[in-house]
């Protein structure tokens, strides 16, 4: 490939740490469409021959058929993907396949297919965060009024409806969406034509291999062209978020799984058995989508070291961007689509969750509440006579609605046996109809919002 600056080949160390072939073989529709493009572009601009230039995009389309047939061959003398097509379309055409590379360099040529590659990245993690907000609402308009404890600090909280609860993971996707389509926006310039760094002598239309190639623009900048990395990394950014998410989602399933708290039984096809306890039911999958998100806090954590102290323009570090984000975006695909089949198929104990939020004095804020709007009682004062209500209930073993009007009386004369219609977690739910609360007519409200916003009606 440069043998007319060498006299001697790499050593096989050198050979060994400087191929990317392995991973960067992943790149190849996206090289062989940025190449097209770019011949393309060069026959219309009479830089080659529109002879070379149809016999190099058949060439191209030939060697896309091998690869999607065969897979793309690891010739590590070759180093990358870009020689290897390159030298495939030479076998195939010969000497014309030595015009592809005119006016342009590796750099720029790695640094669009890698964009590409990153925009088909977040196209899929936007389709799978979509199937995830669609079971989601589905289940919460299933669930709009099934009442179950909320937490704080994992302790109970108030009365909440699982339907509620669920849609909080919508309005997660929703951030997570969003902040992909923003980076997809941000990284719609091309940086084919950049060349090596300083741009090139040739007559090229760089507004045309922009827009063949879906791009709303070239790069303002030859340097930062080729320099860039900002897209994988706000990428990363986005996949670390949304991973965190799914990992939260995840790991209320591993609880609501557990045999204390009964509040989920989840599919068979995501859960594991023990090799020696038969009883067991493990909630596998989600705990790998827990596990999952650290690797995938630890591949953004790659790239942003491997950036920090770059100088402009190209360094060979950055042959060292693309493992940590396909690993990341892999494992994103896979968490996501677990998690959208465990929520699509897990069955809700209604029963079990309505029976855990009748205990834990989970109405006790609801006393409060009722005292500062029937008694006229300061809300800190009310907070107190409620503490008291709620410590001798808990001498006792009963639940808050069970003590005798007499006793709660003897708290504080002005409760009146109006009282117990507040207490109950029904009522509980229901007076919390402020926009966005727990109420099931807000739940519902929301579940249809949601519905049309993702085209479902």
């Amino acid at each position: 490939m440069w043998g007319g600056r060498f006299a001697g080949g790499p050593s096989a160390i050198m050979r060994e740490i400087n191929a990317s072939i392995p991973f960067d073989k992943a790149l190849w529709r996206q090289d062989i469409a940025a190449s097209k493009a770019h011949v393309a572009m060069l026959a219309a601009q009479g830089i080659v021959s529109a002879k070379d230039a149809t016999a190099i995009a058949s060439g191209l389309d030939a060697i896309a058929g091998e690869y999607a047939a065969n897979g793309v061959p690891e010739n590590w003398d070759l180093e990358d993907i870009h020689m290897v097509t390159e030298s495939r379309l030479a076998e195939l055409i010969g000497p014309a396949a030595g015009r592809l590379h005119t006016a342009r360099s590796r750099n720029d040529q790695v640094a669009t297919d890698f964009k590409l590659w990153v925009r088909d990245a977040i196209d899929q993690a936007d389709a799978g965060l979509r199937a995830l907000q669609v079971a989601l609402v589905t289940r919460a308009g299933e669930h709009a009024a099934s009442i179950m404890p909320g937490f704080t600090h994992l302790q109970t909280a108030q009365p909440v409806t699982l339907g509620h609860h669920l849609m909080a993971y919508y309005e997660m996707a929703a951030r997570d969406r969003s902040r992909f389509a923003d980076c997809r926006a941000r990284l719609s310039q091309c940086p084919l034509g950049s060349a090596a760094l300083a741009g090139t002598g040739f007559p090229i239309d760089r507004e045309a291999t922009a827009k063949a190639l879906g791009f709303d623009a070239p790069t303002r900048n030859s340097l930062d062209g080729v320099s860039d990395r900002d897209f994988a990394i706000e990428y990363l950014t986005c996949a670390v978020q949304c991973s965190l998410h799914l990992s939260r989602l995840a790991e209320e399933f591993i609880i609501w799984a557990s045999q204390p708290f009964g509040f989920v039984t989840l599919p068979d096809s995501l859960s594991t058995g023990s090799s020696i306890m038969p009883q067991k039911k493990n909630p596998d999958a989600a705990e790998l989508v827990r596990g999952h998100s650290g690797r995938i806090v630890g591949a953004l954590t790659s790239l942003l070291v491997t950036m920090k102290g770059l100088p402009l323009a190209y360094s060979k570090d950055m042959q060292d961007d693309k493992v940590p984000v396909f690993e990341a975006a892999s494992l994103l695909t896979l968490c996501l689509a677990a998690m959208s089949g465990m929520v699509e198929g897990a069955t809700f104990r209604t029963t079990r969750m309505r029976a855990a939020a009748e205990l834990g004095y989970a109405t006790a804020t609801d006393l409060a509440d009722w005292l500062v709007r029937q008694a006229n009682i300061p809300f800190r004062e009310a907070h107190h006579i409620t503490g008291a209500a709620v410590k001798l209930a808990e001498s006792r073993g009963i639940a808050l609605d069970a003590l005798p009007l007499a006793d709660l009386q003897a708290i504080d004369a002005r409760i009146t046996d109006a009282v117990f219609a507040a207490l109950s977690v029904d009522a509980s739910v229901a007076s919390r109809a402020s926009y966005g609360g727990t109420a099931p007519q807000q739940v519902k409200a929301r579940v249809a919002e949601a519905r049309v916003a993702l085209g479902l009606e």
